[in-house]
């Protein structure tokens, strides 16, 4: 090593967002160190003449260039990040020395980069996470969808269930949820069977999952044969899903030409003589026929808040408006909605949020819109015959057979349910038997014939027991009087003390079909109560006036011409007969609490 030779170590420490640099002269066999930012070099000492500095200086240029190496390659001047700022940094030049010196070249540093270096400490937390034991989650629908299995809009792909268990939040009318765990391949039918028997509620068939959007005001029923796991896919953050009954959603095979009126089906009009209920539904039905609907609608024009009537008809093809008038031909046809792509919904805002000129609006909504009100088609009604047949001829027009099939199985099950020629009891039933204590000594009653007229004479006997009570003024809690007054309170059709607007909504929603009914306090009169009936498809309102006989009271709702101990007797008797109503009562607007 030459005496005098300059020698400029410039290293640039990576735990810091700055580079020091330290400088050292050497002449003979003293070495000066000049510290400039106070860092020190642990393996730089006092070193003697023999030490080779050229090695040392290249030993240490090696280190640095393997350690920059793994956050990739470097160039001579890498850019700086300091408060959001590129900049480059220089070494600064080596002090000169005597004129016989050679010129040293001038060396840059090669600072890493900050986004190197939060990766190597992310490697070095995983490696440091990747050594503690797996410990499950207790708790998979608190983390995010990422590392749980709880499915969030968007997360699958609509048309491609994968394999494994999602977890679904159902929620009921009164506001409250239950969260299920279901797989990919589970339909709405079964996951409606499955809350059922968790709710402990009666399956009657009628019970339906409802896609709701609150923010766009819009639901519809799903149908049967539809995955949830999919429809939860395409649904937005704010889509949630209903349990609750709709007496309606197989209606229209019972009953078609409530359904659709002949001034609405082209093929009826075409037709002379009269069209029977079977040849309607065989002609909707049936893939090699084309039906029509067809009928003026009220059309919301897309980003504006303006209503215009147009014509329009309902194929198999699509939804057609005519440009001009009530014109079929194909130059005056303009497509607004393939069924295909598109589901329908019901508005359930449309006057408050959407301005529509009437309450019976109804909307189409393709799969693929995330809640763009460019891409919905408002459309809105006469009345709600109308509504329901361009509703119901748009599901079967978009499923075909597939919807008579769903509402066959059901019946199906009943078929194979009556083949058994008794109802299967459990171990507790089997052990009762009828007895018969008038006598001094029981007996046990083997005639069944004979222990169902027992036990009616057992039920009035009560009632019996009941009225002599109340008219020797019995203090006790199963007084007559009290007993009448409450023992209504925990059936299914009473729903307290809700308003008249209410009352409406709860028949909207669960289908209004003829006989569909509820009861509830009323709120003229707070002694008194009100049946609420649906009878095609228009809601009346009865109040149930409190009476007074021999200083018994009753409940009447034809002036006391017919009397009632109990509202519980009412319902049962007008179950059976008509009476003053328009029809019988026959479903009643349920409300379970999951």
């Amino acid at each position: 090593m030459r005496t005098g030779s300059l020698w400029c170590l410039s290293i640039c420490c990576s735990s810091f967002h700055y580079t020091s640099s330290s400088c050292c002269y050497f002449t003979g066999a003293h070495v000066r160190l000049m510290l400039t930012h106070r860092f020190v070099l642990p393996y730089l000492c006092l070193l003697e003449d023999d030490v080779d500095l050229e090695a040392l200086v290249n030993e240490m240029d090696s280190s640095l260039e393997s350690l920059y190496s793994c956050s990739g390659p470097q160039t001579e001047s890498t850019p700086l990040l300091h408060n959001g700022q590129t900049s480059t940094h220089i070494s600064p030049e080596p002090p000169s020395s005597s004129s016989d010196s050679p010129q040293t070249g001038l060396r840059r540093s090669q600072p890493m980069h900050i986004n190197a270096v939060r990766r190597l400490q992310e490697q070095e937390q995983q490696l440091r996470t990747s050594s503690l034991p797996a410990i499950p989650n207790p708790f998979p629908e608190l983390c995010s969808p990422a590392s749980s299995p709880v499915l969030s809009p968007g997360s699958l792909p609509p048309g491609e269930p994968s394999s494994g268990k999602y977890i679904v939040k159902i929620f009921s009318e009164d506001g409250m949820g239950k969260v299920v765990e279901i797989p990919a391949n589970m339909t709405a039918r079964d996951l409606c069977q499955l809350l059922v028997y968790k709710s402990h509620c009666v399956d009657d068939n009628s019970w339906a999952l409802v896609e709701h959007h609150p923010l766009l005001g819009l639901e519809r029923c799903l149908e049967d044969h539809e995955l949830v796991v999919q429809v939860q896919a395409s649904m937005n953050s704010d889509g949630r899903f209903l349990f609750r009954k709709n007496y309606a959603k197989y209606e229209f095979f019972r009953n078609p030409l409530t359904f659709f009126p002949e001034h609405m089906v082209a093929w009826c009009q075409e037709t002379n003589h009269a069209i029977l209920p079977s040849q309607l539904l065989q002609n909707f039905l049936a893939t090699n026929s084309c039906p029509e609907i067809q009928g003026h609608l009220y059309m919301k024009d897309v980003g504006r808040k303006s209503w215009k009537k147009v014509y329009m008809f309902l194929r198999r093809s699509g939804l057609y408006c005519s440009t001009k008038g009530t014109s079929k031909e194909p130059r005056h046809l303009q497509l607004l909605a393939d069924l295909e792509d598109s589901n329908i919904f019901t508005v359930i805002t449309g006057k408050k949020q959407h301005g529509a000129p009437t309450d019976y609006g109804f909307c189409i909504k393709p799969n693929k819109s995330r809640g763009d009100m460019k891409e919905l088609r408002m459309l809105c009604a006469e009345d709600e015959q109308s509504r329901s047949c361009w509703m119901t001829a748009f599901r079967i027009f978009k499923y075909g057979i597939v919807l008579y099939q769903n509402y066959k199985i059901p019946q199906q099950r009943k078929t194979l349910l009556s083949h058994f020629s008794a109802p299967v009891r459990s171990v507790s039933e089997n052990s009762l038997v009828a007895m018969d204590f008038s006598g001094r000594i029981g007996r046990v009653i083997d005639n069944p014939v004979e222990a169902q007229s027992a036990a009616m004479e057992e039920g009035h006997a009560w009632r019996k027991r009941t009225q002599r009570m109340n008219i020797l003024g019995s203090n006790s809690p199963l007084h007559h009087s009290s007993l009448s007054s409450v023992i209504h309170i925990a059936q299914l059709w009473f729903h307290g003390r809700i308003t008249r607007e209410e009352s409406h909504r709860i028949i909207h929603q669960q289908g209004q079909v003829d006989g569909l009914f509820l009861l509830r306090v009323s709120q003229s009169n707070p002694k008194a109560f009100v049946l609420t009936l649906c009878h095609h498809q228009k809601i009346k309102h009865f109040q149930i006036l409190p009476c007074e006989e021999d200083g018994q009271g009753f409940f009447s709702l034809d002036d006391g011409a017919t009397k009632f101990t109990d509202l519980i007797q009412l319902v049962e008797f007008y179950q059976l007969n008509r009476g003053v109503l328009p029809c019988k009562l026959k479903h009643p607007c349920t409300v379970v609490a999951l």
